[in-house]
Parts: C-alpha cells; structure tokens; sequence
C-alpha cells in the first residue's frame, strides 16, 4: 500500500487493513508484554470462551493526517477508558490504561505511513477476547485473554460521500438490552442486524433508529441529534445505548460555538413534528459516521423529510468544527489530539 492512501478509493469502509498490528495476553492473572508485528491470523482454541459465551469487546477511534503533515490520534483516552469500562461489564480481564493506550499509539506509529489525508483517516480497533478453552465455564469469566489491536485505513463510513441519509425508525424492538447498551460488545450490533437488514429491504434505508417505547435513542452504530439555529438537542445518556465519544466532541464543540445543548428525553412525536415543521436538522454522529446527516425519516411506512432534505447549515457547521480540529485547520483548545510520529 502506498504512503497516504488516496481517501477517495471506493473501497468499503473497513475492508482495507494497514500492515502492522499489535497484540497481548493475560493469563495466570498477568498481562505479558506487547507484541508489535504484521498482520497475521489469530490462532484460537475451538472451545475459547469467546467463541461460545461471547466474551469479547471492542474500540473504534481514529488517527488523522494534519494540514502539516503529522499525525493524532482523537481523544484516545476516553476511548482507552471506554473500553476499559466495556472489559468490566463484560468480566473480562481490564488491561492497564497505560498499557492500552501504549499499544495504541505504537500501532498507529508503525502505521503512520498508512494515515490517509482528509476526508480519510485511519480507523483504529482494539478487541479484547476470553479465550479459555473451557465450554464448561458458561458461568465462568475467561481466565485468559487476548488483547489485539488492528488499523484500516478509511476514507466515508456511508457509500456516496456526504449525503442526506435515510433513516428508518423503530418504536418496538430496542437496539440492545439496557445492562449492556452502554459497553461495545459484537452482541449488541448482531441484535441490531436484522431489524435493519429487513428496515433496507421493504424502504431503502441506510441505518435504523432505534426508538422502543416511541422514546429516541441511538442508529444501530451511531447516536442520534436534532440541531436548530442555536441549539442541539439529544437523547440523555442512560445505560440502554453508548455514550458516544464523538456525541461528547460535538456538544462540546456545539458549547463553544453558542449552542444551547439539551440533553433529555426525546420522544418519536417531537422529532417528527419538528421534522415535519422544518424546524431542525438531524444527524447521527459516531467514530466512524462523524457527523452524518439526515434527510428522511421513515416511520410506519410514511417518508417524513427533515427540514428541506438536504445537508443542513447547522450540521454542516459542527461538522467543519469536529474535523477541521482533527486535522489541523482549528487549534485543538480540548487537547484531544495525541501526537504520533512515524516509526
């Protein structure tokens, strides 16, 4: 792969994987050190924990290529501390922040050459697993474990660039069940697989949100906003969805910008009526869909355009804000870049 891939190639987001990766494992209660190499298979026991009792959690942050050529990664330590949240609902061994956080950058260091430019960017995955080999253990956490972390670098998360997504809601089934909503376990997206592979069929939509109860919450993969002149307003933070990293980014950024920010109840007939009434933009916001528009929602059937239906100004806006920090364009006032240099 040539330095700085071209962030245009139309390949499917995270298809593409930078070479070198990183792994460690725990057992007889210690993590061993960090092993830096190429990318290779994993070789795992066929009665691993994970295989059976689903005993794995993951990450997803990014490195960005700045205007000046360098490399950050954004706000790594909320997702170091994330997963280490994640690893702890999940009963699984908790590596050590700074060892995470290490491992990370060191990966992203012997990747760097592999950084796309903007609009791409290098998707990072940590992926912690039990890999007992005991199928007895089904009330047993994993006593061993391992830790790897992989990059892809990546250029849209939805095909087509950026565009007014369409978004199919749903008031019945829940996205995940609420002691896990808020931890990032493969489980919790394989709940949301079929709701949203039917939601595609019958309606052509690109994600589907989840609504249980006709109360807001999250897309399958991203949290949901609604975004005025002025103000934004969000579903509040429960255990039932994930407390996106990149939710917190663009409130924060939203503050600093004169955004009255809201945070609470939403409900299926509020964002509709505001919808309908051409009174807010909405957008899904996480790692890998930044700040993504949206310009029609789907609900029992009835296609309901969000304001005019196009990319809003607003979103636009807190847009820019987000990745013009993540590259350089804006100072980084939070100081939620970590720099990294080429090994």
């Amino acid at each position: 792969m040539p330095s700085h891939p071209d962030p245009s190639i139309s390949t499917p987001f995270g298809t593409v994987f930078a070479d070198v990766m990183a792994s460690a494992h725990y057992e007889d209660g210690a993590w061993a050190t960090p092993r830096v190499h190429d990318v290779e298979p994993l070789a795992l026991h066929p009665a691993a924990h994970v295989l059976h009792y689903g005993s794995a959690c993951f990450e997803g942050l990014k490195a960005h290529r700045g205007v000046d050529d360098t490399v950050g990664i954004f706000r790594l330590g909320e997702h170091v501390q994330r997963m280490r949240h994640s690893a702890t609902v999940l009963n699984l061994p908790v590596p050590e922040t700074a060892a995470l956080t290490a491992m990370i950058v060191e990966v992203v260091s012997a990747n760097a050459d592999q950084v796309p430019t903007s609009p791409g960017s290098l998707y990072v995955r940590p992926v912690l697993v039990g890999i007992d080999p005991d199928i007895g253990a089904v009330g047993i956490p994993s006593r061993a474990a391992l830790l790897y972390v992989i990059c892809s670098p990546v250029s849209d998360y939805f095909s087509g660039g950026l565009r007014p997504l369409r978004i199919g809601v749903e008031t019945e089934l829940p996205r995940t069940t609420p002691h896990f909503g808020s931890v990032k376990a493969g489980a919790n997206y394989a709940m949301a697989l079929g709701v949203t592979r039917l939601a595609r069929e019958q309606n052509g939509v690109d994600q589907v949100l989840f609504a249980p109860g006709g109360e807001v919450q999250e897309t399958g993969a991203s949290n949901f906003m609604l975004i005025s002149d002025g103000q934004v307003i969000t579903p509040r933070l429960t255990g039932d969805f994930l407390h996106g990293v990149t939710r917190d980014s663009v409130l924060k950024l939203a503050g600093d910008l004169g955004y009255r920010i809201e945070e609470r109840l939403v409900t299926v007939d509020e964002m509709i009526d505001l919808a309908r009434g051409g009174r807010c933009e909405a957008a899904l916001s996480g790692t890998a869909a930044v700040l993504a528009p949206v310009g029609t929602l789907v609900h029992k059937g009835e296609d309901i355009t969000v304001g005019d239906g196009r990319v809003g100004n607003n979103t636009t806006r807190l847009r820019s804000a987000l990745t013009d920090i993540q590259t350089g364009r804006r100072p980084d006032v939070h100081g939620w870049l970590t720099a990294v240099s080429s090994r």
